[in-house]
């Protein structure tokens, strides 16, 4: 996941020093607020003299096409128009080198996006207060982000609002490509340490595995009595995440078929398929997590482990299954 600095969220430093800095330590993309003020070229011209790091510019403006020929002539490599001051004025093409994206804060509805999908590649999405420097990230987002992606899967997903390194881990998990870092970034004390916590594994603990699962509605499993090599086969095409739960009448997480074990029963009874036993389909003893754990609760189970893992059924004090963590995207963002 990339790293947009916030620039303004710094006002302590000069921009040259700022930017000085920050490119040392090889940041991915400044990101600049435009609050309908024009003179925020000025800054982006001054960059461009001291740096090739590429420009993430939020405009927050009723009149956008007033920012089209600035927006060309400076070649800003990121641009999010805020939709909701757009009063639904549509969005022309990108200029060659140029990204356009839908800006949206935390309470307008996804859909919004649908009529700006053909000019934009990516949403960013306002997770605190917009324009409140050091606000605290709204977990409802979550929900959102896999929403988003669910809506428009190839459409990046850009986040703006309370990133800290706890929060960065979970944006990585969840397939976000770019993440605005302001207070937390360049305002601490060492923005070498900043940038290496939004980037690494070791976070603090806030958020509980709960607040950032895939929801039960979303999660593949079958009964004991249904388990079968069809039914099995069937489930994990359906929801694509390579697995299923199996529970018993109260829900209560009894086992997982994956791929791997799928694969291995079918090895053990090549010479008469039909006869595959159920319980045989079925990891009685799958790792699993309880939904009041922490992120830090989290890593040290996923690191007490031989093997790698790649989703992570989740339950609640009764045992029963309440949702899932999956661990692809985040392997993906590590590489």
């Amino acid at each position: 996941m990339k790293i947009s600095a916030s620039l303004y969220s710094n006002r302590e430093k000069s921009l040259t020093e700022l930017v000085q800095e920050l490119d040392a330590l090889r940041i991915d993309s400044f990101h600049i607020d435009c609050n309908d003020n024009p003179s925020v070229f000025e800054d982006i011209q001054q960059i461009r003299q001291i740096s090739q790091t590429p420009i993430d510019l939020h405009i927050i403006s009723p009149e956008p096409q007033k920012y089209y020929e600035l927006i060309e002539q400076h070649r800003i490599e990121y641009v999010q128009f805020q939709y909701e001051t757009m009063q639904g004025k549509p969005l022309p093409a990108p200029p060659s080198g140029t990204e356009y994206g839908l800006a949206v804060v935390s309470d307008t509805p996804l859909k919004v996006f649908a009529p700006y999908q053909e000019a934009c590649s990516f949403i960013l999405l306002m997770t605190t207060t917009p324009g409140q420097s050091g606000g605290v990230f709204r977990k409802d987002n979550f929900n959102r982000i896999r929403s988003f992606g669910k809506q428009f899967p190839d459409k990046k997903i850009h986040v703006d609002g309370g990133v800290n390194d706890e929060v960065s881990f979970i944006l990585r998990s969840l397939a976000v490509d770019s993440a605005v870092s302001g207070s937390f970034l360049v305002n601490h004390t060492s923005m070498g340490a900043a940038l290496l916590g939004l980037k690494m594994h070791e976070v603090s603990s806030h958020y509980r595995v709960k607040d950032f699962m895939i929801d039960i509605r979303d999660v593949p499993q079958l009964a004991e009595d249904e388990v079968s090599l069809a039914s099995v086969l069937k489930t994990i095409e359906d929801y694509g995440l390579g697995f299923t739960a199996v529970v018993d009448q109260e829900g209560r997480l009894n086992g997982i078929s994956s791929n791997a074990d799928v694969r291995q029963a079918l090895l053990n009874h090549l010479a008469d398929l039909p006869s595959i036993p159920s319980k045989e389909l079925i990891n009685t003893n799958p790792v699993f997590i309880s939904e009041e754990a922490t992120v830090e609760d989290m890593l040290k189970l996923v690191t007490s482990v031989s093997f790698p893992i790649l989703f992570l059924p989740v339950v609640d004090q009764q045992q029963k299954l309440t949702g899932t963590l999956m661990f692809n995207n985040l392997i993906r963002s590590e590489s």
